[in-house]
């Protein structure tokens, strides 16, 4: 699997900005076991969730959360982490395990460890949807984007109208909407997501 295909993406639209999800993330994560820091500013930043130098557990865990300024938002991309560490650390505790059941015991706290690492994509990606929804942020058009060029007379309609406010030329089929699960904007007609692949209203 090579990296592009590691990488998930989100747009949240609405009064947003990568300053307001970078703060929120080195909140959440920069304690404990893991460090975090940002690089970068304004429209394009950066973080970088890592665990420390000498984790208790496991391998290094690594994360790039890119976040980019987009028309009345911000699109969030979220690099996949190093997982073969993990799987080493778990693997040598099913083996000592297998030959000598005992040694699990002195193996839990390591194996918690390397669940909450194996987690930290969700806890992240929960982090900045709650971020998002405190902000007034969504996956939904903000009012900023809900606007439709009419293709007949260029005037600027608002999106829904069922024809244009100058003209009256029917709008219906050019209406577009944003995907209910990662925030794209797919273009009228359309019955799935090109991004994500979900079902379109």
């Amino acid at each position: 699997m090579n990296e592009q295909e590691n990488v998930e993406k989100r747009t949240y639209h609405g009064p947003i900005t990568p300053d307001d999800l970078a703060e929120a993330l080195i909140a959440a994560f920069h304690q404990g076991n893991l460090r975090a820091s940002n690089v970068g500013h304004g429209d394009n930043l950066v973080v970088q969730i890592a665990s420390s130098a000498m984790p208790a557990s496991g391998g290094r865990t690594a994360l790039s959360i890119n976040l980019t300024s987009v028309t009345d938002g911000v699109m969030v991309q979220i690099g996949e982490q190093e997982w073969l560490g993990i799987a080493a650390s778990l693997g040598k505790t099913a083996l000592s395990t297998l030959l000598n059941p005992i040694n699990l015991i002195g193996r839990l706290d390591d194996i918690a460890q390397d669940i909450t690492s194996l987690q930290l994509k969700e806890q992240i990606w929960e982090t900045i949807d709650r971020t998002a929804n405190s902000l007034g942020a969504s996956h939904l058009l903000s009012a900023k984007l809900r606007r439709l060029t009419c293709p007949h007379c260029l005037t600027a309609n608002p999106v829904g109208e069922p024809s244009c406010i100058a003209c009256g030329a029917p709008l219906g089929p050019s209406q577009p909407v944003a995907c209910p699960r990662c925030g794209f904007i797919a273009e009228a007609g359309m019955s799935h997501c090109p991004e994500c692949g979900a079902t379109l209203p």
